[in-house]
Parts: C-alpha cells; structure tokens; sequence
C-alpha cells in the first residue's frame, strides 16, 4: 500500500470515531468502548475491500457485513453515513423515537446494515447463513463478520464455526476483535478464551492475528482471503478497547460510558487533531 492510501484509511477510522462519538453523545450515554475497537477494521473494510452501493443498499452481490456485536452499532451507523447510505445528521437520532439508528443494528430500519444483531451469538450463525446462501447461489460476494472477544464466549460461536468449516466456506472471513474487555471485566477474569489463533485453526480456519488499530496490517490480512478456496478464513484483530482517545483506553470499565458535553469536546479534540495529522 502506498502511503497515502494507509493515511487515507487512517483519516476514515478516525472520521468514524467521531462520528460514532457525535452520536452517542446526542443520549448522553453509550457503547464507546468496542465502537472505538472496530473503527480501523470497518475503514478497512468499506473504504478498500468492500463492495457495497450506497444508493442501492439491497444490490443482491454486494458483500455483506455482519457486526455480531451489535451493541458496536454507533460504529456501524457512523461509517454508514460516511458512505453516503443516509444523511450525517440522521446520526443525532441514535435510539431515539422513531429514528433509523436503534441501539442495535437492525436491517429492518437502517439502509446498509445486512443482518439484525445484539443477542451476543447469534450473528455468527447468521453470517454463515448468509455466506453459504451466496456459495450455493453462485455469487461472487463475500461475508464478513465482526465478534467480540467476550461474545466468544457463547457456544454458538463455536458451532457455527465447525459449521462453516465443514461446508468450506471461502466466501466467509471473521474478525474477532480482541479488546481484552467485557461488560463485566477483562476476560482473564470472567473467562479466559486461551490462544485465538489455534482455536480457529483447530476449527479449520485460514488464521492470522494482526494489530487491529493498523490499517495497513489489516489490508494485508485481507488480501490473502480474495483467494477464497476452501476454508473459511479468521483474522484475529489485537485492538485496544476505546482506541483512538487515551483517556478511554485507560478507563478500565469502558464498555459503556456517559458522555457529557465536556467529555465530548476534550474527545472529540483528540481526534480532530489525529484527523488532522493524517489528512495533512
């Protein structure tokens, strides 16, 4: 990648912090911790590797994405409007009546979102669902999905996993953004989940683990999955949950966080300012 595409992609994950931040702050309260941990991989993903048609999110071959971790969905909605999918200022509506923007991604309501997540789990099974209906199909699309650490945790996880592998599912890559924190604590102390990368081999996946805050590393890690074949591929993301913003990063509870207005100016500061570094 030459330099200006890695300070590009850099500028966007930077963008969809703050987006995510302009919308969790108009309810004075939400999920900054793992938005902020996915912001590079979504960058990544729709600014380089995606196909996707902002003015038809319905295009039966575009690529699909699906953020199990639905609670992520400021993440989700901010790089959504980036795209063009709906209007910026629709981000201010977050989990408000009658917006499109609920606390969880819904594809019944926001254009762009693939598949209706939040009951931690269950969007894995949904992705490979997706993924092997476009195999059968004989679609060139491709699915992604996103899940957290502390979501692994759920059996499901693992069975649609063993499922995906099993139908050999080279359409299919996963992200497992490993930000070392949950709702209740690090996962150490709630349930350690051993080495990520062997677990996914084991479970015949195509496996690499990469620093989720490098856009570059990241794009290197999806080049190897254009090849498709037949094993499902896993990139294990190494993020730190609530990256981009130091005093976040270092709050040790930060799944959850109220943001109020002076909160939100010295936040959103920090990032204006590395927003400015790379799109100098």
């Amino acid at each position: 990648m030459e330099q200006k595409e890695i300070k590009s992609l850099q500028a966007f994950a930077a963008k969809i912090r703050i987006a995510a931040l302009d919308a969790i702050h108009s309810i004075g309260q939400g999920h900054v911790g793992g938005a902020f941990s996915i912001a590079d991989v979504l960058a990544v993903l729709y600014g380089r590797e995606m196909k996707v048609n902002p003015a038809d999110p319905n295009w039966a071959d575009r690529d699909k994405l699906v953020v199990s971790k639905g609670h992520a969905g400021p993440a989700v909605y901010g790089t959504l409007a980036l795209m063009g999918f709906f209007p910026y200022e629709e981000l201010k509506t977050l989990n408000q009546g009658g917006t499109r923007l609920p606390s969880h991604c819904d594809r019944n309501k926001t254009p762009g979102v693939d598949v209706t997540t939040g009951s931690l789990g269950q969007g894995t099974s949904q992705a490979v669902g997706v993924a092997l209906g476009d195999k059968i199909k004989g679609r060139s699309s491709r699915t992604f999905l996103i899940v957290g650490d502390g979501e692994s945790e759920e059996g499901q996880c693992w069975e649609a996993f063993a499922f995906a592998s099993a139908k050999k599912l080279g359409n299919l890559v996963v992200f497992i953004d490993w930000n070392k924190r949950q709702l209740d604590g690090t996962l150490e102390e709630v349930l350690p989940m051993g080495d990520y990368v062997k677990k996914m081999e084991a479970f015949g996946f195509d496996t690499v683990m990469v620093d989720g805050g490098d856009v570059e590393a990241i794009a290197a890690a999806l080049e190897r999955t254009r090849a498709g074949g037949e094993k499902p591929y896993a990139i294990i993301l190494d993020t730190i949950k609530g990256h981009g913003v130091k005093e976040i990063e270092e709050t040790r509870m930060n799944h959850s966080l109220p943001v109020n207005d002076e909160k939100y100016a010295r936040w959103t500061a920090e990032l204006r300012a590395n927003l400015a570094e790379w799109e100098a």
